[in-house]
């Protein structure tokens, strides 16, 4: 133990998480602050949703790019020139709207610019988390770098929310700003003397390629990464269309709908927590295991359950998605070689987003075709009869955890399947 920190939390771990904190304080915040302030310049709902899929767009599109870079050049680097895009952009955002009336099309501008920078970041920030620990502490270290991150987003969004009330959209905005060019400047301070020195000597379509190979060689790896694109498009678009529809005409309005989404959040802190304890003999198969929840939700808005119900239902599921993200990076962590780690997780957060849009597009009129109730039933299946399609991979069942010095993204470890008692232990 040094200094209160666990000996296994180094000084580039605690400089990482107390980034992602202050970054994730802000940008939760803002992310309200983005909506009124296209609100406050005489936008329309639709409006709003333009400059959410203005940064969407650069995000999905630019992820694969930003993955090959970071494993070219040092990720350190990567990331603290996206906290400087991030910054201008979201300063430059404050100042439109602090000085004046913005345009639709500068604020879409400038959202696109913020999602460029979290293209480049995002890959870059998950090989450098895991990369400061021994494999040993992996699952723990990032469970409470997930812990961190959570609790910054909760207690950002209601901060955000309340200083929106008090001060207006643009002080929030600006407050973002300030926070990206602090976790920036922290992240410039990484000790990097021990990494190997990346060369960037081959092609980008080269690197993008080798990426490609990593995931489709890995069944396990592709399964998931396929299921999460649809999971995560019927997902969002039952909770940010079809929620807020029920919760209006059933729940008693936005204030019962808000305080489900705070349990979620809530939830996820307390996964987090779990995991820092829970270290899974087969962290695929108790992942996977831990997606059937996210079905609860549809299900639950479908019938409808009554606000608290629903409050309860959207805790556990907080607390299973968290249990998912920790034990999918663990095992990435472990399977993947260090050199191509970004790349992979690049394909991951394309995956993870590419299906969004579309889904969100397709909501009002599925709903439409076949009523509410059924659209939400339908989302709930897609997530059951995917989950327990991806559960009939062998690799997601066996994929074992192994011990620090066989860790190095070599061929899967898979457990062959003898009678040894419960598998997620």
């Amino acid at each position: 133990m040094r200094a209160g920190r666990p000996a296994w939390a180094g000084r580039n771990y605690t400089i990482l998480t107390a980034a992602a904190v202050i970054s994730g304080l802000g940008h939760s915040g803002a992310l309200i602050a983005t909506a009124f302030a296209v609100l406050g310049a005489g936008g329309s709902a639709t409006d709003v949703g333009l400059v959410a899929a203005a940064r969407t767009v650069p995000l999905i599109a630019l992820v694969l790019v930003g993955g090959a870079l970071a494993d070219r050049l040092p990720r350190h680097r990567v990331m603290v020139a996206a906290n400087a895009l991030s910054a201008l952009s979201q300063g430059a955002f404050a100042l439109l709207v602090l000085t004046g009336e913005p345009r639709l099309w500068q604020m879409a501008a400038l959202a696109a610019l913020g999602g460029t920078g979290q293209a480049f970041f995002a890959p870059a920030s998950e090989g450098m988390v895991l990369a400061s620990v021994s494999g040993e502490h992996s699952g723990r270290a990032f469970a409470v770098f997930r812990m961190g991150m959570n609790g910054a987003n909760i207690g950002g969004a209601a901060l955000g929310g309340a200083l929106i009330a008090a001060v207006g959209p643009g002080w929030v905005l600006a407050a973002d700003a300030a926070a990206f060019a602090c976790a920036g400047a922290l992240r410039a301070f990484l000790d990097v003397s021990g990494v190997p020195p990346r060369t960037g000597g081959e092609g980008m379509v080269r690197a993008l390629r080798d990426g490609w190979r990593e995931v489709v060689s890995r069944p396990w790896l592709w399964s998931v990464v396929m299921q999460f694109s649809l999971v995560n498009a019927v997902i969002v678009a039952a909770e940010a269309v079809y929620g807020p529809l029920i919760a209006q005409a059933r729940l008693g309005g936005p204030g019962p709908w808000g305080v489900a989404l705070g349990a979620f959040g809530a939830g996820t802190v307390a996964g987090a927590l779990l995991m820092t304890r829970y270290r899974p003999r087969r962290p695929l198969l108790t992942g996977s295991l831990c997606v059937f929840p996210l079905a609860l939700p549809s299900a639950a808005l479908a019938v409808p359950l009554s606000a608290g119900w629903l409050t309860v239902v959207m805790g556990l599921t907080g607390v299973s998605v968290e249990v998912f993200s920790v034990a999918w990076m663990t095992a990435l962590h472990q399977e993947i070689p260090e050199e191509k780690f970004s790349r992979v997780s690049s394909y991951d957060w394309l995956g993870s987003l590419a299906g969004v849009p579309l889904a969100t597009a397709l909501a009002g009129p599925v709903q439409d075709a076949v009523g509410l109730r059924a659209a939400l039933w339908g989302c709930a299946g897609v997530v059951v009869v995917l989950t327990a399609a991806v559960l009939a991979v062998p690799d997601v069942r066996r994929l074992a955890r192994r011990a620090p010095d066989e860790v190095g993204g070599g061929a899967p470890d898979v457990v062959p399947p003898v009678a040894e008692g419960p598998a997620a232990g």
